[in-house]
């Protein structure tokens, strides 16, 4: 699930706003570009694909590697 904030974020990377109350209505745009709710929407769906497209390939390089999640994280831990 994609949160408000990383929706605005993917819309507005540098900053420039400030989100209140985890809705649309609650975003304060001081030094950015204001958008639209259609394209706050836009951005969760985005952002969505593109974890899932994240996740897909981090999915194709265990399984070409040989390991599962957990043991590349045993790996990784010290």
């Amino acid at each position: 699930m994609v949160s408000i904030n990383e929706a605005v974020r993917h819309l507005r990377p540098n900053g420039g706003y400030v989100i209140r109350g985890g809705t649309f209505e609650g975003i304060e745009f001081i030094e950015a570009e204001p958008f639209t709710k259609e394209e706050l929407e836009s951005a969760y769906v985005a952002v969505e694909n593109k974890k899932a497209e994240i996740e897909q390939k981090r999915q194709a390089l265990l399984e070409k590697l040989g390991i599962t999640k957990e043991e590349l994280a045993f790996l990784f831990n010290r």
